[in-house]
């Protein structure tokens, strides 16, 4: 399945905020496809930090409910959602160290590279820059 691709937190965040209406919109039809298609999945960190950023006032001019971030997320469950384990923590902290980049990013590649994904789509990673095979794709880059 070489030809999925991993969503990162911004994707799922976008979906659901009016303040960027094209980003919303390229947002809710990459969900729709990865729902549809079975082309897209995400993982465990990924629903943690969505949960995270919708529901701080701070963060998001207008913060979803807890539960309504709930329900969001289990409507992100009909995704394939890649757990994280140690050899994951492991493989993540050696791509930080190779890459020089976030631990958390490494660890979205590191789930990527478990769900055998072919890219990543992210606004938060360098558009185009390739880590262990897998290809970040900025899905609002002009």
């Amino acid at each position: 399945m070489k030809d999925k691709a991993f969503l990162d937190t911004n994707i799922l965040v976008y979906a659901f905020d009016t303040a960027d209406p094209r980003k919303q919109e390229i947002s809710q039809e990459l969900l729709i496809a990865g729902l549809e298609h079975e082309q897209h999945m995400i993982s465990v960190q990924v629903l943690g930090e969505f949960f995270n950023v919708v529901t701080r006032p701070r963060v998001t001019e207008n913060p979803m409910s807890s539960e309504d971030a709930r329900k969001a997320i289990s409507m992100f469950n009909l995704l394939p959602v890649q757990e994280i384990d140690l050899n994951m923590v492991h493989r993540a902290i050696d791509t930080h160290i190779m890459y020089q980049i976030s631990y958390w990013d490494a660890l979205i590649i590191s789930a990527a590279e478990r769900g055998g994904c072919a890219s990543i789509l992210s606004e938060d990673l360098n558009n185009s820059q390739e880590y262990h095979g897998i290809v970040v794709i900025n899905p609002y880059a002009v």
